[in-house]
């Protein structure tokens, strides 16, 4: 599992024109999966992902969670996160999961999210054609992926 953490002073999720979700302050959580992702990736995810000390303190040192700043998430599937790009200028996607298996964990993923934060969350939709804007605040972006826990 691949996460893309961006530290966002807003963003939002905007499908066939219609806004489907919107925070402040917090993480852009871009989120693709793989088929031998599981629950303890998930958890591990997770508890990486609200513990990150991506988030100023009073002297301006990223020294702070969101559970500390008690900042929003927008949670996005993106299977493009799994592209292979060894072989030519076409990026692969055989390592993203297919929709049957991904789509309960991306669900899996924002419940254990919620849960974490302790408040709901905001999502796009999984396999929605979706307009992702957001202001990246600072600009911070953190990739983590889950098969380098180690």
């Amino acid at each position: 599992m691949r996460a893309l953490i961006q530290r966002v002073k807003k963003a939002s999720v905007t499908i066939d024109g219609t806004l489907k979700s919107k925070i402040g302050n917090g993480q852009l959580i871009l989120i693709g999966i793989e088929e031998s992702d599981n629950s303890e990736d998930i958890e591990w995810l997770v508890k990486k992902c609200v513990n990150l000390r991506i988030f100023d303190d009073e002297q301006g040192v990223m020294n702070k969670s969101i559970l500390e700043t008690e900042g929003e998430i927008l949670a996005v599937s993106q299977f493009t996160l799994m592209a292979s790009t060894k072989k030519g200028n076409r990026p692969s996607y055989i390592r993203a999961a297919k929709p049957e298996i991904s789509t309960p964990l991306y669900e899996e993923f924002c419940r254990k999210m919620e849960a974490a934060l302790n408040k709901p969350i905001a999502t796009g939709v999984f396999g929605a054609d979706m307009k992702v804007e957001l202001i990246n605040d600072g600009p911070v972006t953190i990739f983590i992926d889950t098969k380098n826990k180690e």
